[in-house]
């Protein structure tokens, strides 16, 4: 079976084992500094200026009751000192990260199906155009752009790697470099993964399903500039738009809908999974109003 073998899909997911990985095999990838101490914190403030990013190596050891964020943009020493503190008081470590601003189509993502012997046998590189929340937020509108470079740095990785299975990579460009920055390594179907339907109708899953039934089909060509919406957050990121900055009119905003390729929950031939959506999105809401709040 195709998968990725032993402990590989823990250290990509562990920040810290990542960014170790990322500097062994030469891949660009923000300067991190783990938090041991004191001394750390000045260093990386030292280093890296404001704002920078502080992040938890491995966030699903975080207790709930805490409610610590898996990443958080640091503006302030005094804001940095407060993060500092909880460091050595988790199961995981703290990283500090050099920031890499956002862009304008600087926002890049890779898809791929990897076969056991590492190979690829299906992929795609996306355009992160629009985003919830903004500039740091999941996909809410992508594009199929062909990236030779990205291309090239996440087959080369996977295959120094020894991976297979499906995997999902975010990377952000830097122009005062002109370097892509893996962000992210996911060992698993990303959420966008419908962007990447090509010719032959295959998208990821299909190929890595065929790939494990025995079915050696060929990738049929690329949809570049294939468009996909997750209409949802893709709304909440228009409604949360700032008062006076530039955007899209109410009219401009569907008329991206309507252009889109697909949409993440609406099908004519199948509108269950989006009255669905929308019941629990107003469920959510309501719930959320009906909350007491606690007085001042």
């Amino acid at each position: 079976m195709s998968r990725p073998a032993g402990e590989l899909p823990a250290q990509l997911a562990d920040k810290h084992a990542l960014s170790t990985i990322c500097a062994h095999l030469g891949v660009a990838h923000p300067e991190t500094t783990v938090v041991a101490g004191r001394a750390d914190l000045e260093r990386a403030e030292r280093d890296y200026g404001y704002p920078l990013l502080a992040k938890w190596a491995k966030p699903w050891l975080l207790p709930p009751d805490r409610k610590l964020r898996s990443t958080t943009l640091v503006h302030s020493p005094a804001q940095l000192r407060s993060i500092g503190l909880e460091a050595g008081q988790q199961a995981s470590e703290l990283l500090l990260q050099k920031y890499i601003p956002p862009a304008p189509d600087a926002d890049w993502f890779f898809h791929g199906y990897f076969r056991g012997d590492s190979t690829c046998a299906f992929s795609g590189t996306g355009r992160k155009e629009r985003a919830y929340p903004r500039s740091a937020g999941i996909t809410t509108l992508g594009r199929w752009v062909d990236n030779p470079q990205i291309d090239h740095v996440a087959r080369t990785l996977a295959k120094s790697l020894h991976y297979s299975g499906i995997l999902d990579m975010d990377f952000r460009y830097h122009a005062e470099d002109g370097h892509y920055y893996l962000l992210d390594f996911n060992p698993r179907v990303g959420a966008q993964f419908r962007l990447f339907h090509d010719s032959s109708a295959l998208d990821v899953v299909r190929a890595a399903y065929l790939d494990l039934t025995g079915d050696a089909r060929e990738a049929g060509d690329p949809a570049y500039e294939r468009v996909y919406v997750v209409e949802n957050y893709d709304l909440l990121r228009k409604l949360t738009r700032k008062s006076g900055s530039s955007g899209r009119s109410g009219r401009g905003w569907i008329s991206s809908l309507r252009a889109a390729d697909e949409l993440a929950w609406f099908a004519r031939d199948d509108p269950d999974p989006f009255t669905q959506m929308i019941r629990q999105t107003f469920t959510r809401a309501l719930r959320r109003r009906r909350r007491p709040t606690s007085r001042p």
